[in-house]
């Protein structure tokens, strides 16, 4: 059996290949989609000026890239007295690629909105955010308590999602797909309008992909995350084992 997972291969192939070794499986990767950019033009068209923001918010490594390249694109040299305030320790090291890592200018919370507001506070009160995020994405649950605490902030798209073309990909070949973002499953009604996708066990990794697969009236054999599935490996170690 093969198992394909739509995203490109982990750096720690370990967990994967413990799965090969223990059901005589294949497990390929494969993106489903791409996160891009915008370009100057689009960015342009939200009628944002950059300089006047004093702060900005991160969810994404994507997002960070995307600003950085934009900032070069339209000439703008982002200060140093810049604030950044990322959702996760993970984002806000990742700002070591472009900036001198200083505790005193970059904040990090749980992963929750609440704790970066939390991180926020009366200390950082009178800045102005730039809450960044994707063309898909939903900004509700932060910007909702931005102005609760009376918080001056514009929301920027910085990227969008990109389908790709999948039709190289033989479907029939697969024992179960793995998915983990609602454009996974729009890349394959668009590569593959007349497949069946009832044909095919499908295990999902993340709450928007699990929605969107219920609202297409799909099955879903494995659905993750849980308190006892941390991982898309052990998803797919829990249906192996069912079988």
């Amino acid at each position: 059996m093969k198992v394909l997972i739509s995203q490109k291969a982990p750096s720690n192939l370990k967990a994967y290949q413990s799965l090969e070794e223990k059901y005589g499986v294949q497990v390929e990767f494969h993106p489903f989609f791409l996160i891009e950019p915008l370009s100057a033009k689009e960015f342009r068209s939200q009628r944002i000026n950059l300089p006047d923001y004093t702060a900005i918010v991160f969810s994404s490594r994507h997002a960070i890239d995307a600003y950085f390249k934009l900032c070069e694109d339209v000439r703008f040299k982002v200060p140093e007295t810049m604030k950044y305030f990322c959702t996760t320790e993970l984002v806000a090291l990742y700002l070591q690629k472009h900036v001198v890592y200083r505790k005193r200018k970059i904040f990090f919370g749980d992963g929750t909105p609440q704790s970066v507001v939390a991180l926020i506070g009366p200390k950082h009160k009178g800045e102005k955010f730039l809450v960044t995020t994707s063309a898909e994405g939903n900004t509700t649950p932060i910007t909702s308590l931005f102005e609760k605490a009376g918080l001056d902030y514009t929301v920027s798209v910085l990227v969008k999602s990109v389908t790709q073309d999948l039709s190289g990909i033989m479907l029939e070949n697969y024992g179960a797909l793995v998915l983990y973002n609602p454009y996974d499953l729009k890349s394959l009604r668009a590569s593959f309008p007349d497949f069946d996708l009832k044909s095919i066990p499908l295990i999902s990794y993340g709450k928007g992909i699990a929605k969107a697969l219920k609202e297409e009236g799909l099955s879903i054999a494995v659905e993750g995350p849980t308190p006892d599935i941390q991982s898309a490996a052990k998803a797919i170690d829990v249906f192996l084992s069912s079988k």
